[in-house]
Protein backbone atom coordinates (compact mmCIF):
# COMPACT_ATOMS: atom_id res chain seq x y z
CA UNK A 1 0.00 0.00 0.00
CA UNK A 2 2.76 2.21 1.12
CA UNK A 3 4.43 1.68 -2.51
CA UNK A 4 0.94 2.39 -4.82
CA UNK A 5 0.78 5.57 -2.55
CA UNK A 6 4.93 6.47 -3.34
CA UNK A 7 4.06 6.31 -7.14
CA UNK A 8 1.17 8.23 -6.95
CA UNK A 9 2.76 10.77 -5.30
CA UNK A 10 4.85 11.08 -8.10
CA UNK A 11 2.61 11.04 -11.01
CA UNK A 12 0.87 13.53 -9.27
CA UNK A 13 4.11 15.35 -8.72
CA UNK A 14 4.63 15.26 -12.37
CA UNK A 15 1.33 16.05 -13.49
CA UNK A 16 1.64 19.26 -11.49
CA UNK A 17 4.88 20.05 -13.13
CA UNK A 18 3.75 19.09 -16.41
CA UNK A 19 1.23 21.33 -16.30
CA UNK A 20 2.98 24.60 -15.18
CA UNK A 21 5.35 24.14 -17.84
CA UNK A 22 2.98 24.41 -20.76
CA UNK A 23 1.17 27.17 -19.08
CA UNK A 24 4.70 29.24 -18.36
CA UNK A 25 6.80 27.93 -21.04
CA UNK A 26 5.98 27.58 -25.20
CA UNK A 27 9.01 24.92 -26.24
CA UNK A 28 10.23 26.23 -29.18
CA UNK A 29 12.32 22.79 -30.51
CA UNK A 30 9.88 19.85 -29.18
CA UNK A 31 6.51 18.70 -29.90
CA UNK A 32 4.46 18.11 -26.86
CA UNK A 33 5.21 14.17 -27.00
CA UNK A 34 9.18 14.77 -26.60
CA UNK A 35 8.60 17.15 -24.22
CA UNK A 36 6.78 14.62 -21.72
CA UNK A 37 9.16 12.30 -22.33
CA UNK A 38 12.32 14.02 -21.20
CA UNK A 39 10.86 14.87 -18.54
CA UNK A 40 9.74 11.49 -17.43
CA UNK A 41 13.32 10.71 -18.31
CA UNK A 42 14.05 13.18 -15.67
CA UNK A 43 11.54 11.63 -13.24
CA UNK A 44 12.93 8.36 -13.91
CA UNK A 45 16.55 8.94 -12.52
CA UNK A 46 14.96 11.10 -9.39
CA UNK A 47 13.06 7.56 -8.44
CA UNK A 48 16.59 5.88 -8.91
CA UNK A 49 18.20 8.22 -6.44
CA UNK A 50 15.64 7.64 -4.30
CA UNK A 51 15.58 3.84 -4.04
CA UNK A 52 19.29 4.17 -3.22
CA UNK A 53 19.27 6.55 -0.48
CA UNK A 54 19.07 3.90 2.43
CA UNK A 55 22.28 2.52 1.43
CA UNK A 56 25.53 3.47 3.32
CA UNK A 57 27.50 6.64 1.75
CA UNK A 58 26.85 8.75 -1.45
CA UNK A 59 26.60 6.05 -4.39
CA UNK A 60 27.89 8.02 -7.80
CA UNK A 61 24.66 7.58 -9.12
CA UNK A 62 23.53 9.60 -6.37
CA UNK A 63 25.84 12.60 -6.66
CA UNK A 64 25.35 12.19 -10.47
CA UNK A 65 21.76 13.86 -9.79
CA UNK A 66 22.69 16.58 -8.26
CA UNK A 67 23.15 19.92 -10.20
CA UNK A 68 24.50 23.45 -9.51
CA UNK A 69 23.09 26.53 -10.69
CA UNK A 70 25.09 29.31 -9.88
CA UNK A 71 23.26 33.65 -10.30
CA UNK A 72 26.60 35.43 -11.34
CA UNK A 73 27.02 37.86 -9.44
CA UNK A 74 24.89 37.82 -6.25
CA UNK A 75 26.27 37.64 -2.80
CA UNK A 76 28.71 39.92 -1.43
CA UNK A 77 32.89 39.94 -3.12
CA UNK A 78 34.90 38.50 -0.29
CA UNK A 79 37.48 40.89 -1.04
CA UNK A 80 35.09 43.88 -0.47
CA UNK A 81 32.25 42.85 1.26
CA UNK A 82 30.04 44.50 -0.68
CA UNK A 83 27.75 43.57 -3.65
CA UNK A 84 29.10 42.79 -7.19
CA UNK A 85 26.16 43.60 -9.62
CA UNK A 86 28.36 42.61 -12.74
CA UNK A 87 27.11 44.79 -15.89
CA UNK A 88 25.24 47.42 -15.45
CA UNK A 89 22.94 49.97 -17.24
CA UNK A 90 22.53 54.12 -16.66
CA UNK A 91 19.45 53.33 -15.88
CA UNK A 92 20.36 50.93 -12.68
CA UNK A 93 19.33 47.94 -14.01
CA UNK A 94 22.05 45.05 -14.03
CA UNK A 95 23.50 41.64 -14.32
CA UNK A 96 22.93 40.36 -11.31
CA UNK A 97 19.19 41.02 -11.12
CA UNK A 98 19.16 39.14 -14.67
CA UNK A 99 20.98 36.66 -13.32
CA UNK A 100 18.93 35.67 -10.31
CA UNK A 101 15.67 35.68 -12.26
CA UNK A 102 16.70 33.10 -14.51
CA UNK A 103 18.93 30.96 -12.14
CA UNK A 104 15.88 30.88 -9.87
CA UNK A 105 13.66 29.57 -12.51
CA UNK A 106 15.85 27.49 -13.77
CA UNK A 107 16.14 25.80 -10.38
CA UNK A 108 12.81 25.48 -9.41
CA UNK A 109 11.94 23.56 -12.83
CA UNK A 110 14.63 20.76 -12.26
CA UNK A 111 13.54 20.63 -8.92
CA UNK A 112 9.81 19.90 -9.92
CA UNK A 113 11.49 17.48 -12.55
CA UNK A 114 13.20 15.39 -9.24
CA UNK A 115 16.70 16.37 -8.67
CA UNK A 116 18.59 17.44 -6.10
CA UNK A 117 19.25 21.56 -7.60
CA UNK A 118 21.44 24.42 -5.52
CA UNK A 119 21.09 27.29 -7.04
CA UNK A 120 24.67 29.09 -5.78
CA UNK A 121 25.73 32.64 -4.85
CA UNK A 122 28.62 34.19 -7.30
CA UNK A 123 31.24 33.49 -4.34
CA UNK A 124 29.18 30.52 -2.14
CA UNK A 125 31.99 28.82 0.22
CA UNK A 126 29.74 25.55 -0.85
CA UNK A 127 31.71 26.09 -4.29
CA UNK A 128 34.70 24.58 -2.64
CA UNK A 129 34.85 21.39 -3.17
CA UNK A 130 31.55 21.39 -5.03
CA UNK A 131 30.49 17.52 -6.44
CA UNK A 132 27.70 17.54 -9.26
CA UNK A 133 26.53 15.80 -12.18
CA UNK A 134 26.89 19.56 -13.83
CA UNK A 135 27.76 22.99 -12.73
CA UNK A 136 26.43 25.63 -14.58
CA UNK A 137 26.86 29.81 -14.22
CA UNK A 138 24.39 32.15 -15.46
CA UNK A 139 25.39 35.38 -16.92
CA UNK A 140 24.93 38.07 -18.70
CA UNK A 141 26.72 40.12 -20.87
CA UNK A 142 27.11 44.34 -21.65
CA UNK A 143 25.07 47.03 -21.31
CA UNK A 144 27.26 49.30 -23.63
CA UNK A 145 25.79 50.05 -26.85
CA UNK A 146 28.46 48.78 -28.71
CA UNK A 147 27.16 47.60 -31.86
CA UNK A 148 24.68 46.30 -33.82
CA UNK A 149 25.70 42.86 -33.71
CA UNK A 150 25.63 42.90 -29.72
CA UNK A 151 23.68 40.80 -29.19
CA UNK A 152 22.66 37.07 -28.40
CA UNK A 153 24.25 34.14 -25.98
CA UNK A 154 27.58 32.24 -26.01
CA UNK A 155 28.48 29.60 -23.40
CA UNK A 156 32.19 28.16 -22.46
CA UNK A 157 33.66 25.57 -20.24
CA UNK A 158 37.01 25.96 -18.39
CA UNK A 159 40.24 26.29 -20.65
CA UNK A 160 41.93 23.20 -19.90
CA UNK A 161 39.37 20.98 -18.09
CA UNK A 162 40.07 17.80 -16.18
CA UNK A 163 37.20 16.10 -17.92
CA UNK A 164 37.00 17.71 -21.37
CA UNK A 165 34.82 15.49 -22.82
CA UNK A 166 31.67 15.63 -20.67
CA UNK A 167 32.73 19.32 -20.42
CA UNK A 168 32.67 20.13 -24.25
CA UNK A 169 29.57 18.01 -24.39
CA UNK A 170 27.73 20.07 -21.60
CA UNK A 171 28.91 23.01 -23.45
CA UNK A 172 27.62 22.03 -26.70
CA UNK A 173 24.31 20.78 -24.77
CA UNK A 174 23.33 24.16 -23.48
CA UNK A 175 24.38 25.81 -26.85
CA UNK A 176 22.30 24.00 -28.95
CA UNK A 177 18.91 23.88 -26.97
CA UNK A 178 19.10 27.49 -25.84
CA UNK A 179 19.42 28.65 -29.27
CA UNK A 180 16.26 26.44 -30.13
CA UNK A 181 14.11 27.47 -27.39
CA UNK A 182 14.94 31.08 -27.04
CA UNK A 183 15.88 32.17 -30.81
CA UNK A 184 19.36 34.35 -29.80
CA UNK A 185 22.09 33.83 -32.19
CA UNK A 186 25.14 32.32 -30.83
CA UNK A 187 27.72 34.89 -30.19
CA UNK A 188 31.41 32.88 -29.84
CA UNK A 189 33.37 36.15 -31.26
CA UNK A 190 33.24 37.42 -27.40
CA UNK A 191 33.90 34.63 -25.47
CA UNK A 192 36.22 36.27 -23.07
CA UNK A 193 39.17 34.50 -21.03
CA UNK A 194 37.03 35.66 -17.92
CA UNK A 195 34.51 33.01 -19.11
CA UNK A 196 37.30 30.04 -20.10
CA UNK A 197 39.38 30.79 -16.71
CA UNK A 198 36.22 31.47 -14.59
CA UNK A 199 36.69 31.74 -10.56
CA UNK A 200 34.48 28.80 -9.60
CA UNK A 201 36.03 26.43 -12.30
CA UNK A 202 38.94 25.99 -10.05
CA UNK A 203 36.89 26.04 -6.95
CA UNK A 204 34.82 22.84 -7.60
CA UNK A 205 35.53 19.44 -7.87
CA UNK A 206 37.88 18.60 -10.91
CA UNK A 207 35.46 15.63 -11.71
CA UNK A 208 32.31 18.13 -11.77
CA UNK A 209 31.30 19.08 -15.35
CA UNK A 210 31.57 23.05 -15.39
CA UNK A 211 30.47 25.70 -17.80
CA UNK A 212 28.93 29.50 -17.69
CA UNK A 213 26.54 30.92 -20.06
CA UNK A 214 25.77 34.20 -21.01
CA UNK A 215 21.80 34.51 -21.65
CA UNK A 216 22.01 37.80 -23.61
CA UNK A 217 23.18 41.18 -23.67
CA UNK A 218 21.62 43.43 -21.43
CA UNK A 219 22.01 46.42 -24.32
CA UNK A 220 20.10 44.87 -26.85
CA UNK A 221 18.76 41.73 -25.30
CA UNK A 222 17.23 43.62 -22.82
CA UNK A 223 13.93 42.99 -23.87
CA UNK A 224 13.70 39.51 -24.07
CA UNK A 225 15.59 39.23 -20.60
CA UNK A 226 13.17 40.81 -18.70
CA UNK A 227 10.13 39.88 -20.41
CA UNK A 228 10.85 36.38 -21.13
CA UNK A 229 12.58 34.57 -18.21
CA UNK A 230 11.00 31.66 -18.29
CA UNK A 231 12.12 31.06 -21.86
CA UNK A 232 15.64 31.90 -20.50
CA UNK A 233 15.26 29.29 -17.94
CA UNK A 234 13.64 26.69 -19.96
CA UNK A 235 16.39 26.63 -22.57
CA UNK A 236 19.03 25.80 -19.60
CA UNK A 237 16.99 23.26 -18.53
CA UNK A 238 16.79 21.45 -21.89
CA UNK A 239 20.57 22.11 -22.12
CA UNK A 240 21.23 20.28 -18.84
CA UNK A 241 18.84 17.71 -19.88
CA UNK A 242 20.55 17.17 -23.00
CA UNK A 243 23.96 16.56 -21.29
CA UNK A 244 22.27 14.31 -18.76
CA UNK A 245 20.36 12.03 -21.05
CA UNK A 246 23.23 11.82 -23.48
CA UNK A 247 21.30 13.32 -26.10
CA UNK A 248 22.75 14.33 -29.54
CA UNK A 249 23.88 18.32 -29.85
CA UNK A 250 25.91 20.41 -31.63
CA UNK A 251 27.49 23.70 -31.26
CA UNK A 252 26.43 26.05 -33.63
CA UNK A 253 28.05 26.36 -36.45
CA UNK A 254 29.15 23.03 -36.58
CA UNK A 255 27.75 20.10 -38.89
CA UNK A 256 25.38 17.65 -37.42
CA UNK A 257 26.03 14.12 -36.16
Amino acid sequence: MREVAHYFAIALGTSAFLATVFTAWTPASLNPGEFVARMAAAIDLAGKEEGQAGGEGASSEQIGLKIGIIAGHTGLHPDSGLPDPGATCPDGFNEAQVNQEIASRVGQGLTAAGFDVDVLQEWDSRLQGYRAAALVSVHADSCAPINEEATGYKVAAALHPLIPDKAQRLVACLSDRYGRVTGLRFHPGSITRDMTEYHSFNEVDNQTPAAIIEVGFLYLDRDFLTREPNKAAQGIVEGILCYLNNEPATLPGDSAP
